[in-house]
């Protein structure tokens, strides 16, 4: 099982196949307007900007688990996101990313039995996942590190 196995919902209700990123690498990031965190949008679609597209693609996946601090709806998430930073990565409809409704890609993202790397604690909004060419979790990374940390622009580059 890999991240390609999974089918979610783009911010406008389509359904959006991860398998279309197979040999791609993948930064895939839970998002929240209202936190403290969320200037990281800019820094995410510099990144974007830079890396995206041949090789790279960074998927943001809004979610109120932490703080209440993404309360819209994803029309207004859309708005949101374009209007202030910009934003032309793929956002994803809301999900929840823990506790007894957590989304089943975040299933996977988390829980050893299901990635075979290691069971993953979600700290709070924007923890980044990177995930390999194959589908597969190749690191998680904190909320406080920014989206274009040195060791993260290596691991895409590398």
């Amino acid at each position: 099982m890999s991240v390609h196995d999974f089918t979610v919902k783009s911010i406008d209700g389509k359904d959006f196949d991860l398998s279309q990123f197979k040999g791609k690498k993948m930064m895939i990031v839970n998002v929240a307007s209202e936190c403290g965190l969320t200037p990281q949008y800019a820094q995410m679609q510099e990144l974007y900007n830079e890396l995206g597209g041949e090789g790279f693609e960074i998927i943001g996946f809004p979610a109120n688990n932490f703080g209440a601090q993404e309360p819209g709806a994803d029309e207004d998430i859309q708005v949101f996101c374009s209007k202030n930073y910009g934003v032309t990565f793929p956002i994803m409809s809301k999900i929840s990313v823990k506790g007894e409704d957590q989304h089943p890609l975040y299933q996977y993202l988390t829980q050893k039995a299901q990635n075979g790397l290691a069971d993953h604690e979600m700290m709070w909004n924007f923890q980044k996942f990177l995930i390999d060419e194959k589908g597969m979790v190749a690191r998680n990374v904190p909320p406080q590190t920014l989206p274009i940390d040195e060791e993260i622009i290596n691991w895409i580059k590398g």
